[in-house]
């Protein structure tokens, strides 16, 4: 059974920084991919960062320069290391997998997702 658990998440005044970790059991054998996506509600979900099964990442734009994913491969965790927050990150943020090759990484081609970890910026 495919789990991901993710943890990191609080609150923290604007300019601050959190790392998100997302702890994966149970994977199938194969490629896959892994995100972090955010949801504000009322608003669309958005992917924030990937990494692929070779290793290759993605940083959406807005968040390009101070956000950065990696993967832990022997703990089988995948992080999220987010510096100089702002108000507009805040977001509930997930851990997802994607299990194909090559990965489409829309939120709707998601095979596994965790439950989420909160994160507040306040100005």
């Amino acid at each position: 059974q495919v789990q991901l658990v993710e943890s990191g998440g609080g609150s923290v005044p604007a300019g601050g920084s959190l790392r998100l970790s997302c702890v994966f059991s149970g994977y199938p054998y194969g490629g896959y991919c892994m995100y972090w996506f955010r949801h504000v509600p009322g608003k669309e979900r958005e992917r924030v960062a990937g990494i692929d099964s070779d290793g290759t990442t993605m940083i959406t734009d807005s968040v390009k320069g101070r956000f950065t994913v990696s993967k832990d491969n022997a703990n089988n965790t995948l992080y999220l290391q987010m510096n100089s927050l702002q108000p507009e990150d805040t977001a509930m943020y997930f851990c997802a997998a994607e299990v194909a090759i090559p990965c489409e990484g829309t939120d709707y081609a998601m095979d596994y997702w965790g439950k989420g970890t909160l994160v507040t910026a306040s100005s």
